[in-house]
């Protein structure tokens, strides 16, 4: 049986690997899935159709799987997946998707989320990443692998956010945030990229001065953004070990809608 503290209450049709356990006075609703070594702290609220992995640590005073702040939600079934290994800090809300956007808000694997942090409805959040505190995703925001987003860091509904990059406190994004850039301010701009966070991620040397290419293309050479791109393609020719980190970038840019563009 799973560890259930007396006060919790935990619907019969729960499912609950029986290594899970629930701290005191929390609520878990009759669709919720929950996988074996996850531990819930007290006073936490899990509801909707909500699926929670293996080994995820989940701190007190959390809200995961309410319906979504949308006004036109009309109870449908929508959904919450949350993968293994994540560790979720106090005062997170998380948000079942919504019909207008596929329906399911989606956190994957191995991903630390401080306190206060908001997902939104149909969020999808890879692995590997940092949410500082505050963190604040409207809806339908998409945040790469091992992407940082430092405190009070808000991102406007539909804004993707790149694998390896990086946010300083308070950013405030209004556009797509390109793979490995560092951003500030408010609205956003782009200042660096990651270099240090790709050193340590074992990236080599000849990747890393690909992305420091990517960089002086994209900011430093007043290129059309299309030109930009045609230039970046052309750097597997020179970096042809860093051709996934050039294909990953180039599939970012295309993807942007022109109407919102890239954090600049």
């Amino acid at each position: 049986m799973a560890q259930i503290h007396p006060t919790a209450i935990v619907d019969p049709a729960a499912e609950l690997d029986s290594s899970v356990t629930v701290g005191p006075y929390t609520i878990i609703g009759p669709d919720v899935i929950i996988g074996a070594g996850t531990t819930i702290g007290a006073h936490c609220v899990i509801e909707g159709n909500t699926t929670i992995g293996c080994d995820n640590r989940i701190f007190q005073f959390n809200s995961l799987g309410a319906i979504p702040q949308d006004k036109k939600y009309d109870n449908e079934p929508c959904e919450l997946f949350i993968g293994d290994r994540n560790t979720i800090r106090e005062f997170c809300t998380f948000n079942i998707g919504s019909p207008g956007g596929g329906g399911v808000t989606r956190v994957g694997n191995d991903n630390w989320i401080m306190a206060y942090v908001h997902l939104a409805h149909d969020c999808l959040v890879g692995n590997n990443t940092i949410f500082a505190n505050n963190s604040q995703l409207a809806g339908h925001v998409e945040v790469g692998d091992w992407a940082i987003l430092g405190g009070f860091t808000v991102a406007h509904q539909f804004v993707r956010i790149g694998a390896h990059c990086m946010t300083a406190m308070c950013s405030l994004l209004f556009a797509d945030l390109p793979p490995f850039v560092m951003a500030q301010g408010q609205p956003a701009q782009a200042r660096s990229m990651n270099f240090e966070g790709l050193r340590r991620r074992g990236f080599s040397a000849e990747r890393i001065a690909a992305v420091r290419t990517i960089h002086k293309l994209l900011y430093r050479s007043n290129l059309a953004l299309d030109v930009a791109c045609t230039e970046i393609s052309r750097l597997t020719e020179s970096h042809p070990e860093a051709a996934a980190d050039v294909q990953m970038m180039l599939e970012f840019l295309e993807q942007t809608p022109p109407n919102r563009g890239i954090v600049r």
